[in-house]
């Protein structure tokens, strides 16, 4: 598996400079809210995703008064190699990445290198926002397993942008249209496929993961919902022309697919408590890191932030308890409460490092 062995972070978030050197097992990061626990998880994953967790533009994650940052990362990779990764961030827009000092010809080319899952208390969005969250957590699972996924769902959002500023001009060119349907359509296909099977194989691990840590007092599970369930997309928006001309933007196509979460059939949106959402939740993301770990042959970096949160004791024990019985690979938990997290930990493995933070400053703590 690719584990983190040290970071080097400058002027990101609330952080100056810190190096920090991790257990290939658990790192826990205790500290009060706002000190910096979630910017260490979130430059973890901006190592591997090349963007933050939490859809901030770059802007905003520059520490105040600078106009740049800086992160890099050693990993021990499969096969016991060690490889340094790179990202430096500029106010101009300008993104460079590097491994072993060797730019990357597309950014692209390096998502999935450094497999990660995060589970966060602004998960909540799958359930209470729109599809367009749903999608945006499908494509980041799919796009770090599948290569040609991720370049079939950039070339479809190329296209789409087009038709759709030619809708918006209100310039009606028949021929052009015409092209991009067929472009579109062409592309919608294998994402349909791979997003329904990705689904299919995801339900069953998220039901078994929920019922562990809610003791199965309820049956969760995930619906996919699609145009392209009534038919080819070329036919779709051939029917639904004078409707796109009217309205000035595609109205059918993969960029309107939903997951619906569901509870006892029911939308866990409207039925689910607050313990129940959270623990839907947890069971998702640990699910997607069985999918993943299944697919790469290796775990995933696991970053946990604020895992306890709206979670009582019964659940959170069920929670750990499936932790400790799971060969997982390098996690990263944070939590408020260190007591707490402390003598969880303890009784999981000695492997383990702490750190404290207070104002974007980590001090690793002897235990």
């Amino acid at each position: 598996m690719a584990t983190l062995q040290k970071i080097v972070i400058q002027d990101f978030r609330n952080i100056q400079l810190q190096e920090l050197s991790f257990s290939p097992n658990i790192n826990c990061i205790s500290g009060g809210n706002g000190e910096g626990k979630t910017n260490l998880l979130d430059a973890i994953w901006y190592l591997s995703m090349t963007k933050s967790a939490f859809s901030a533009p770059d802007r905003f994650n520059f520490r105040y008064g600078t106009s740049a940052f800086g992160l890099s990362g050693t990993y021990l990779m499969p096969g016991g190699t060690t490889s340094r990764f790179s990202i430096q961030v500029t106010d101009g827009g300008e993104k460079r990445i590097r491994r072993d000092d060797k730019p990357y010809t597309r950014i692209s080319d390096h998502i999935g290198v450094l497999p990660i899952v995060m589970v966060s208390p602004a998960d909540i969005a799958l359930v209470s926002e729109s599809g367009e969250e749903r999608r945006k957590f499908v494509n980041a699972v799919l796009s770090q397993m599948d290569r040609p996924y991720l370049a079939d769902i950039q070339q479809y959002n190329r296209f789409l942008l087009q038709r759709n500023k030619l809708l918006k001009a209100g310039v009606w060119d028949e021929d052009l249209i015409s092209t991009f349907d067929e472009r579109l359509a062409a592309l919608a296909t294998p994402i349909f496929e791979r997003r329904a099977a990705f689904c299919e194989s995801l339900v069953p691990v998220v039901q078994q993961y929920y019922a562990g840590i809610s003791g199965g007092r309820e049956q969760v599970g995930i619906e996919y919902r699609s145009d392209l369930q009534r038919g080819d997309l070329r036919g779709l928006l051939r029917e639904r022309r004078e409707r796109d001309r009217i309205f000035k933007f595609t109205t059918a196509g993969v960029q309107r697919d939903d997951f619906l979460f569901t509870m006892d059939g029911h939308p866990i949106r409207r039925c689910g408590s607050q313990g129940q959402q959270k623990s839907f939740l947890v069971a998702l993301k640990f699910a997607q890191y069985e999918v993943m770990k299944g697919t790469y042959g290796y775990p995933p970096v696991m970053l946990l932030d604020d895992l306890f949160d709206k979670l009582d004791m019964a659940r959170v024990g069920n929670l750990l308890r499936l932790v400790a019985d799971q060969s997982f690979g390098q996690i990263f938990l944070s939590d408020s409460n260190k007591v707490r997290t402390e003598s969880i930990v303890d009784t999981l493995t000695s492997d383990r490092s702490y750190f404290e933070t207070a104002g974007g400053v980590f001090t690793p703590v002897n235990e």
